[in-house]
């Protein structure tokens, strides 16, 4: 059986781990889909899909997931709900079983005749991207909530810089 998982993963937490980790104890493999692939750059969603990729590749290599067991496919976002089911099954390979927190996507997938579950989140609070990208922008300890593979990748490509730099406010 292959389960399906859909997340921005900006950036790549140890909650998305335990999330992945969780599904491949009920599947055989895990489709994940890096949403919002078109978007970077900006605080909300400050890293590339090809970055997200590295995290989450780097990732689940350091927690010894092997790539036999998952496919990692960046997908952009459209702007008409009612086809992006179909939209997501022409862009992946065949999967049985959707896992997502999002209501929308558990609503588009149920509608679409597919069994969806909702994961059981870790710690929210704190394992999100939004409180790791605050702490970053803060000068907080963000590395704690990321794996050791995604803080290097955020160091190789100046991520904490470019935050930094993206949050400047204009002047006039």
């Amino acid at each position: 059986m292959r389960g399906l998982l859909v997340g921005r993963m900006q950036p790549v937490h140890k909650g998305h781990l335990q999330v992945i980790k969780r599904i491949l104890e009920e599947v055989n493999e895990v489709v994940i889909c890096i949403g919002s692939a078109q978007l970077s750059h900006t605080l909300k969603d400050p890293f590339t899909a090809g970055e997200r990729v590295m995290m989450l590749t780097k990732a689940l290599t350091e927690n010894n997931i092997s790539p036999s067991r998952y496919y990692i496919i960046p997908v952009q976002d459209i702007e008409c709900n009612s086809v992006w089911a179909a939209h997501i099954k022409m862009l992946t390979p065949p999967f049985d079983h959707v896992y997502s927190g999002n209501p929308l996507v558990q609503r588009l997938f149920i509608e679409d005749d597919f069994e969806v579950t909702e994961p059981p989140l870790f710690n929210r609070t704190l394992y999100s991207g939004t409180e790791v990208r605050r702490r970053i922008l803060e000068n907080e300890d963000w590395q704690e909530l990321v794996p050791e593979s995604v803080v290097k990748v955020v160091k190789e490509i100046d991520g904490v810089q470019r935050m930094k730099h993206l949050s400047k406010k204009e002047v006039h």
